[in-house]
């Protein structure tokens, strides 16, 4: 009996030892990573935070991010979304880009007009519309608005955008067109007009460079310079310069065509207007 036992023992401890050496050397190799390969699991998680890791990189901080004057102008423009959606579908100029060009000239407003800042536009959460030299919240001077609805209906003009765009703009009283101008542009409640200017100046320009060879469609920065130097100054050629007015913001000096960059490629509001993907 003790001699079928001892080969039968002698069997139980190899088998045990061989496990055990199995399980040994399954820990040494999961310690020391043998076991690691790039299954397709781990590929698609690399994918994953690679693509996350540029979308991270795609946008950049808005200096003026968190300030009560950027706080209040969040605040105060989400309100005009609908209208910047329309304006937008009308005349294919991106609602984002709009925004772009309105941040800088109502940083500029919120800044040098410190008490109207706190009395007014702060605490109501509201833009600054202006009515004197410059009209509504985007500024418009009166000889642009009048140049504006002019190369609406000039065929001949760089900026002539066709038939479609002809009554685009057009008076419900020919004969008191001066007032009407005026009354729509600098509307506090209704900001449909300053934007519709706007995008309609912007398309004019986008127009005029693309016919001369030199599109500018995803320049915002010179969109947004061209804007605030005027028609006079739009000429198009091959490498254009972003600047504009200097504004003074806090401490530091910006240009017009420089802070509407800095917005337009920011996190600032992207969930609410998207940059617009080029075709």
């Amino acid at each position: 009996m003790l001699k079928i036992l001892k080969p039968t023992a002698k069997i139980i401890i190899i088998i045990f030892a061989i496990i055990g050496f199995i399980l040994c050397f399954g820990y040494i190799a999961i310690r020391t990573g043998l076991t690691k390969t790039e299954g397709k699991i781990d590929i698609q998680t690399k994918n994953f935070i690679k693509s996350e890791d540029i979308k991270k990189e795609t946008y950049a901080t808005f200096p003026l991010a968190h300030s009560p004057e950027w706080i209040a102008f969040r605040q105060a423009v989400i309100k005009d979304k609908t209208i910047i959606e329309n304006v937008s579908k009308k005349t294919g100029i991106s609602g984002r880009l709009l925004v772009a060009i309105l941040v800088p000239e109502q940083m500029r407003l919120f800044h040098s007009e410190r008490p109207l800042f706190k009395q007014v536009f702060e605490p109501l959460k509201v833009l600054g519309s202006q009515s004197q030299f410059s009209w509504g919240i985007f500024g418009i001077k009166d000889e642009t608005s009048r140049a504006i609805e002019n190369h609406l209906t000039d065929k001949a003009s760089p900026f002539y955008l066709g038939p479609s765009f002809e009554k685009s703009l057009s008076f419900t009283n020919p004969n008191e067109s001066d007032q009407e101008r005026f009354t729509r542009i600098i509307d506090e409640d209704n900001h449909l007009y300053s934007y519709l200017y706007t995008a309609i100046y912007v398309l004019q320009i986008e127009t005029q460079w693309k016919k001369a060879g030199f599109p500018i469609d995803d320049r915002p920065e010179i969109i947004a310079t061209l804007w605030n130097v005027g028609f006079e100054k739009s000429i198009p050629k091959v490498n254009p310069s972003s600047g504009g007015s200097v504004l003074d913001i806090g401490d530091k000096q910006y240009s017009f065509g420089e802070m509407a960059k800095l917005f337009y490629y920011s996190d600032e509001m992207i969930e609410v207007f998207n940059i617009a993907k080029s075709n």
